[in-house]
């Protein structure tokens, strides 16, 4: 899909912002939310399908309904859950079946824009962080296709013992509010000064940016997200936000 670029008078905002830090001599931060944001797809539940289709883990009748049933009534727990169907199998496993889920999405679901913003900021020497609901290793093979380490994914995830997948879960869970905890923790209090987003699950995630706040949306009217992601790039037109419809 033909994706609509960013207007030119964003790049001259970030740019200018960049700048300005640089020339502080401040830490550089920016953070990204995953699913939806920087790219069409929700990596999250297309690895807990691929999961399902490939009968990878245990998991109950009607697997992809009971999590939603969970999701509706408590998003964290159904999160968490999962990252906790992966008991007692090992990272090295998971990660490479994330990998395969990743790959066999198809068309290439990065948009372009998100990624060349992805490079402007490295280039500028910014330390780039993807923060999201998803679990970690489900969303990292999309951000090493965008030259982002692993290590500076930061998702729901559960303790390793000696490479083996716990159930036990590290807090705080990477949704709303506990984003910009974790992403704190990672930085050791630097906040990002820029932070982008689709969904009011990354409302607070946005707020926290000290420079620029871009709310992007691909949802079509009849997705389950168009809604979320309404409400998110109307409060940003409201407040002098950057705000972009991708279609």
């Amino acid at each position: 899909m033909n994706y609509q670029p960013y207007p030119e008078h964003y790049w001259t905002q970030i740019q200018k912002n960049i700048d300005t830090l640089k020339s502080s001599g401040q830490k550089q931060v920016a953070a990204f939310d995953a699913d939806g944001t920087l790219w069409d797809a929700d990596l999250g539940e297309n690895f807990f399908q691929y999961q399902i289709d490939h009968r990878l883990v245990d998991l109950p009748p009607q697997a992809f309904d009971f999590y939603l049933t969970m999701k509706e009534r408590d998003p964290r727990e159904a999160f968490l859950w999962l990252a906790q169907i992966n008991k007692n199998k090992k990272l090295e496993q998971v990660r490479e079946w994330a990998k395969q889920a990743f790959n066999e999405i198809q068309p290439n679901p990065i948009f372009k824009d998100q990624q060349k913003l992805i490079q402007l900021l490295t280039n500028n020497g910014v330390e780039v962080y993807i923060i999201t609901a998803s679990i970690k290793w489900a969303v990292e093979p999309g951000a090493q296709a965008l030259g982002i380490s692993a290590s500076n994914v930061i998702g729901v995830q559960t303790e390793i013992q000696d490479g083996v997948i716990t159930d036990r879960g590290i807090l705080p869970i990477t949704y709303r509010e506990g984003k910009v905890e974790a992403l704190l923790q990672k930085t050791e209090g630097t906040a990002p000064f820029l932070c982008s987003g689709n969904s009011m699950g990354d409302f607070e995630l946005l707020k926290a940016a000290t420079h620029t706040r871009l709310a992007v949306s691909a949802a079509s009217r009849d997705d389950h997200m168009y809604k979320t992601e309404f409400e998110l790039l109307n409060y940003a037109e409201k407040n002098n936000w950057l705000g972009h419809r991708f279609i």
